[in-house]
């Protein structure tokens, strides 16, 4: 009996957990799927229409523009946060001194809100009030930065501002790799005359592909949801220049009152980061079995 109860306590802990995420996460997932099936406006309706958003969300113009900020979006902050990661791991692998004071210093930025980062960024390349003004009172008066206000470079802010915060993250990640790498490989390498240069890009970098793997994935699922820094940084704008899918998706629920498109944007989104997600987790399984 008393075996029994120990075997039965964890489950009847973990009940209320599972059944909160499996009504709250899954049951909405569901509900969201179903609504993208719907002529849903200001408020749902459960009248069945077929594929018909899904149609029509193809055939926007704003949804073209939102899918193809993300992509600019997503591949360089993915690339820059991958390469900048990587060198200050690289730089702090290296045992200098001030690695203890080095290392929150870059994490640090992670700790903030993408609000937080969004509005800081916002002032700082306001050009009226931010680096294009400090470098004006400076005297250097022909120096000009107004990205946030153009059209054609808003959204590389929007990439900015990112990498700023998640570079530190992904040094953290790329760190960690490069720590658990036996001393002795490089020590044989050195003793057979490899430089240093050579070492990492023949040696250490392909080994650690479990960290680039998890960084890419990680990053790809922040960029498709990006919302709150897109916010905080430009709202969408100049006009619809950093519109992604995540305000599109805000903007046709709850503005425009389109609650079916909206959904059906939700499910798009949805099924990217399954795409990212689904062969990472294929990977990982076939890599144990294997083991």
């Amino acid at each position: 009996m008393k075996n029994y109860l120990q075997l039965l306590l964890p489950r009847i802990v973990l009940a209320p957990s599972f059944f909160l995420i499996l009504v709250f996460v899954y049951g909405f997932i569901i509900y969201t799927g179903y609504l993208s099936l719907t002529d849903s406006r200001m408020l749902p309706t459960y009248e069945f229409m077929g594929w018909g958003n899904y149609t029509k969300l193809f055939g926007l113009r704003h949804w073209k523009i939102a899918v193809n900020n993300l992509a600019i979006f997503a591949i360089l902050y993915i690339l820059f946060c991958t390469v900048i990661g990587l060198l200050l791991a690289i730089l702090l692998d290296q045992k200098i001194r001030a690695e203890g004071f080095l290392r929150p210093i870059f994490l640090y930025p992670m700790a903030l809100s993408f609000i937080v980062t969004g509005t800081a960024w916002k002032w700082f390349l306001d050009p009226g009030i931010g680096l294009e003004h400090i470098m004006h009172q400076w005297g250097w008066e022909s120096f000009e930065f107004g990205w946030i206000k153009d059209r054609t470079f808003a959204i590389y802010t929007v990439v900015i501002a990112a990498v700023w915060q998640s570079s530190g993250f992904v040094m953290a990640m790329f760190l960690a790799g490069l720590r658990g790498i036996d001393g002795e490989i490089m020590k044989a390498a050195q003793i057979d005359g490899a430089s240093g240069f050579r070492i990492y890009r023949r040696i250490i970098i392909p080994m650690l592909r479990p960290a680039f793997l998890s960084a890419f994935v990680i990053l790809a699922h922040l960029s498709i949801k990006a919302y709150d820094l897109v916010i905080a940084l430009t709202n969408g704008g100049p006009g619809r220049a950093t519109e992604v899918p995540a305000t599109f998706m805000y903007s046709y629920t709850f503005s425009r009152n389109q609650m079916g498109v909206g959904a059906t944007s939700a499910i798009i989104m949805l099924l990217m980061i399954f795409s990212i997600i689904i062969p990472y987790l294929y990977s990982e399984l076939r890599s144990e079995k294997q083991s």
